[in-house]
């Protein structure tokens, strides 16, 4: 396996496909760089360097109980950067990894950054709170860990339905996506599982996403039953500077996967461009 150790001893799986300027996925909880699969392999046949890596916790990256937090996550990015020396790099973020993405540019600026690429991402403040009144209660976050030690098992098989949009009329379901889905999040510790929820949905990375003064591109689905497109992209899309959003009309959450010949095109022009 392809591994860095961060400076408190994690171990974190990456991999490294291709050659040319770098692409850096960061995925989203509770699955893993293989959610990325569908864009690394495209793209790495279209002349880039694919980089991605298994969040802490999460897939064949070491289990931690400590550092399920978005300055951690976004702090072992950092290390994963500096130790393969990328410079130049596209840095591309779904969901809790667009939040990711986002506190990585807040932490470390853009030295070596060229673009960045939020996808159904969790910014600004996935949360209800006074100042962002159209979030999600807390009660459903609370709701998420309790199903998530109850019976982590089975939740994953029943959240796959609405992360993929199979639960809409219509929908053609993969089974396969499914299942694949759920190894995945299997794949991931308890400590993540569960701790990663505070980390997704409390941060306010409304900050971050103004100190971003490279290029971006935001897309999201209007049909995302998991981070909402009013509260998440049309919120970030305003505090990124000149930022380019791309609404995919009745797209899901995993939308990578269920529009990923779209996604895949749209990556390779705003990386060519």
């Amino acid at each position: 396996m392809t591994t860095i150790t961060t400076q408190d001893g994690t171990e974190i799986h990456y991999k490294d496909w291709g050659s040319g300027q770098p692409i850096v996925f960061s995925h989203g909880w509770p699955l893993s760089s293989q959610a990325f699969e569908d864009q690394m392999f495209f793209l790495a046949s279209n002349g880039f360097r694919c980089i991605a890596h298994d969040r802490r916790g999460h897939g064949r990256s070491g289990q931690p109980w400590q550092g399920n937090d978005m300055d951690t996550y976004a702090d072992d990015l950092s290390e994963l950067v500096q130790a393969l020396d990328l410079k130049d790099a596209i840095h591309v973020g779904h969901s809790t990894g667009g939040g990711e993405v986002a506190r990585y540019i807040g932490r470390h600026g853009t030295a070596r950054v060229a673009k960045a690429v939020l996808i159904g991402a969790v910014p600004p403040l996935m949360v209800k709170t006074p100042s962002n009144p159209g979030g999600t209660p807390i009660e459903a976050f609370n709701q998420i860990r309790a199903n998530v030690v109850a019976d982590r098992s089975q939740f994953w098989k029943d959240l796959s339905l609405p992360f993929y949009g199979y639960n809409r009329a219509g929908a053609k379901v993969s089974e396969g996506v499914r299942e694949s889905f759920w190894l995945q999040s299997m794949a991931a510790g308890m400590p993540a599982s569960y701790f990663c929820v505070k980390a997704f949905s409390e941060t306010d990375l409304s900050e971050d996403l103004k100190k971003i003064d490279v290029p971006t591109l935001i897309l999201h689905g209007d049909d995302d039953q998991i981070v909402p497109i009013a509260d998440s992209a049309l919120l970030s899309a305003k505090l990124v500077k000149n930022a380019i959003l791309k609404v995919y009309k009745g797209a899901p959450h995993g939308m990578c996967t269920t529009h990923k010949d779209e996604v895949n095109a749209d990556l390779l022009a705003f990386a060519k461009a």
